[in-house]
């Protein structure tokens, strides 16, 4: 095939300058003494925390910032088209090229594409130049990063070529025996002359073999646009589902003279879906259950700037767990964690807004602890939403993955700004600490009937990209959104923290869908989903701890994951899979008997190890999918138990030095065992590596997983050692992450300590061949080393 687009990742030698500088726009400023970058890049996780800081931003800075890129263009490129695209800079963005002035870009989510093709040269280097202002830092509910934190392309095509978002792969006639995928094309021709091109596109499976086919020739005159669509018929498809995330290639091809001129790839999968009043979802026909959880954009150490293997360890994990699905709060994902969501067998809630026109409560110096500050997307809303959404439609509509489109979260938050005469008080899930005045009906605050209005609008612009999903909110305050008519405005509702609302609304409404777009991980309010024929979904939040929206210094992050920052599993987590796996599995957690702070946290009930003190009145739990559970102390039962009504089996254990083991059966009578072993002091760290080997392009990544083992190999859980890493050879230490919320080490150290016996480094390789020696000491343990190569 003759690649005739041509798309350059742009991410290598940048140049970066942490302030402002006026002239920096200029081609010819003089960046010799900034800073030699690669994207993406966070600038914030570099910098020391401080309780100076917003603390719904994770107590770190924003400002302003300055990225340089030159690079060049072939000769043979003249009369070619250019673009450059940012998949996401936060935020208030601006771009120069060539000392042009190319555009803005305020929302920090959003990827755009400028046409740079008039301020090019094909002669001469071409400089870049980007503007970050980040300085109203506390102008979001979490951590947002700043910076270009998200890859950046150059792509060049010829003047007749396929519009960026020009090709959408529906498949609108779907079953086991046979499937319609429909192909529309958008074309341009920028030129001035009339031609006659073919259009063809091809259908391959996973294995590279041609499906089928379907071409036909137009004629498209000068400095217009064609849209067309073609169709090809699939027998006996691979449907895609989460079970089996199976993904189709089209390539769509533009032939001008028998010469390729243009083609475009995109991965699609073949399924159907459907949500219905009374029955629930359906996909392919089937019923199933929504196991779903929300999930932020950052991952602890590295910032926003998250690379594709971090998701992919991540989402691993939750897959693990028997979750199917992720909402993404409350803003467009990066492409490349949908990309993970279709081949990994995700279904999506892609959500677009956190915030309206009216602005919400941005807290600073603790969650719910007043004043607030009131910065946000709320200025830009009015002249960007419109951009905004369709971009998101328009970009991320080809992936099987997404099921719902989200115009926003929590709009409808009681008084936060908007409310309504029709309660005199109104008060939302998270109000704990809000002052009277702030609870009752105001006239002079914005009227929640307004919703409905921007709702209607939102629903249309989507629309207008894609009517082959639905359209949704979740929404806080339901008893009024069902009134004003926000919630009928939707295609599909979500409820947020509203369990108790279902049936009676089910009941109401009975044409709304209705669903748990967020929800508190009780294992009654999964019964209320697993149990209820029309209520077809719940995404607990959240999936992965966080970091901003904390609770007030130290703590930087929010703690509500299965997985912590660091993406390491919690005994949550396992209550969790618990419930929600079909691969048989059995997990020890124990606690102190009668231990407070355990009863306070419904998230967690014990952690995982064997080290108390002797005596101690213990309480041993067993989360297991089995139906029951052996308990063994140094090979002595402690009695046979079957799952209580909590969905756990639980023993009262006085504590011995040893093993405790559990031995679950499941229905085939087969055992799966877990134990726990009484650890001696730190003496060694074991390490664990998921990519061994890395490609010399500067981008790819790889954790080193450590933990700290006693000397016959059993973890500690309670060392927290100061672990310190030294590297060479064509690698860097990108971040490091031991998962406690209230370690307010510097992110860029070389060192952290450990945390329940463990801390993940993640190293990157650089643009060239050879091998990455990692040596890690810390004191009073043996130190370890590994050696990563880097090649072709």
């Amino acid at each position: 095939m003759n690649n005739t687009r041509i798309v350059r990742n742009l991410n290598q030698n940048w140049k970066f300058h942490r302030g402002d500088e006026p002239h920096a726009w200029y081609k010819g400023h003089d960046d010799a003494n900034w800073r030699d970058i690669t994207l993406p890049h966070d600038w914030s996780i570099e910098e020391p925390f401080s309780k100076e800081h917003s603390s719904g931003t994770g107590y770190v800075a924003g400002g302003i910032g300055w990225y340089r890129k030159k690079f060049m263009l072939s000769p043979e490129l003249k009369g070619k088209r250019v673009y450059i695209t940012f998949e996401g800079i936060y935020n208030h963005s601006q771009v120069w090229c060539n000392s042009y002035y190319i555009g803005k870009r305020p929302y920090g989510y959003s990827t755009f594409t400028y046409d740079i093709t008039d301020f090019v040269s094909s002669e001469r280097t071409n400089v870049i130049s980007v503007k970050v202002n980040h300085k109203d830092v506390a102008d979001s509910r979490w951590y947002t990063g700043s910076g270009i934190y998200r890859d950046v392309y150059l792509t060049i095509t010829d003047p007749i070529h396929i519009d960026q978002y020009g090709v959408f792969v529906t498949t609108p006639e779907v079953s086991a025996e046979k499937a319609t995928v429909a192909v529309n094309i958008q074309l341009n021709n920028e030129t001035s002359k009339h031609e006659n091109i073919q259009i063809k596109n091809t259908l391959f499976d996973q294995n590279g073999n041609t499906i089928n086919t379907s071409s036909e020739t137009k004629d498209i005159p000068g400095e217009t646009s064609l849209n067309l669509e073609q169709t090809i018929h699939v027998i006996e498809p691979n449907l895609w589902s989460p079970d089996h995330p199976y993904l189709y290639t089209v390539v769509t091809e533009i032939t001008r003279n028998n010469q390729v001129i243009d083609n475009v790839t995109t991965m699609t999968g073949i399924r159907s879906f459907s949500f219905d009043p009374q029955k629930g979802f359906f996909l392919n026909n089937e019923n199933m259950k929504i196991k779903g959880v929300c999930v932020h954009h950052d991952a602890g150490g590295l910032g926003a700037a998250v690379p594709q293997k971090v998701w992919v360890r991540r989402l691993k994990a939750l897959k693990e767990m028997g979750c199917n699905a992720i909402r993404m709060s409350h803003n467009p994902p990066a492409p490349n964690l949908l990309d993970l969501c279709d081949s990994m067998g995700f279904l999506v809630m892609d959500e677009a807004f956190d915030e309206w026109e009216g602005v919400k409560n941005k807290w600073s110096t603790g969650h719910n602890v007043y004043p607030p500050k009131h910065y946000g997307y709320y200025e830009d809303f009015p002249q960007w939403a419109e951009i905004d959404l369709k971009e998101m439609v328009l970009r991320d509509r080809n992936h099987p993955s997404i099921i719902l489109w989200s115009i926003g979260n929590e709009i409808d938050y009681p008084n936060d700004p908007y409310c309504h005469p029709y309660f005199e008080a109104m008060t939302g899930n998270n109000d704990a600490n809000k002052p009277a005045a702030e609870r009752v009906y105001d006239p002079d605050k914005p009227n929640a009937e307004r919703l409905t209005t921007i709702a209607k609008r939102l629903v249309k612009y989507v629309k207008e990209c894609d009517q082959t999903r639905p359209v949704t909110s979740a929404l806080a305050f339901p008893e009024l959104s069902n009134l004003t008519g926000y919630a009928q405005a939707l295609d599909v509702v979500g409820y947020n923290y509203k369990e108790h609302l279902y049936q009676d609304d089910l009941n109401k409404y009975s044409d709304h869908v209705i669903y748990g777009s967020e929800n508190s991980p009780s294992l009654d309010n999964w019964l209320k989903v697993r149990d209820n024929e029309a209520i077809s979904a719940q995404f607990i939040w959240t999936g992965i701890d966080y970091l901003g929206e904390a609770k007030g210094w130290p703590v930087r992050a929010a703690q509500a994951g299965f997985l912590d920052l660091a993406g390491n599993k919690k005994a949550s987590y396992y209550y969790r899979q618990s419930l929600w796996s079909n691969q048989p599995m059995a997990f020890l957690a124990v606690k102190r008997k009668d231990d407070p702070e355990s009863d306070r946290n419904p998230r967690w009930k014990g952690d995982p190890h064997w080290n108390w003190n002797d005596g101690e009145q213990l309480e041993v739990f067993c989360y297991t999918n089995c139906q029951e559970a052996e308990l063994f102390l140094n090979d002595t039962s402690l009695k046979m138990k079957k799952k209580n009504d909590d969905s756990y089996i639980h023993w009262n254990v006085a504590f011995q030095q040893g093993v405790l083991k559990v031995v679950a059966k499941d229905h085939d009578g087969k055992q799966h065992v877990h134990q726990l072993v009484t650890a001696s002091d730190p003496k060694k760290l074991d390490i664990d590596i998921d990519y061994p080997e890395l490609k010399p392009d500067g981008q790819d990544i790889t954790h080193l997983e450590m933990q700290i083992t006693d000397k016959n190999g059993n973890p500690v859980y309670h060392a927290d050692n100061r672990i310190e890493l030294l590297i060479d050879g064509p690698g860097e230490i990108i971040g490091m992450e031991n998962g406690n919320a209230q370690d307010i080490q510097t992110y860029n150290a070389n060192h952290r300590k450990a945390y329940h016996g463990k801390l993940v480094a993640f190293v990157r390789s650089k643009a060239e061949e050879g091998t990455i020696n990692v040596t890690m000491k810390s004191e009073g343990l043996d130190t370890a080393q590994i050696s990563i190569p880097v090649k072709i």
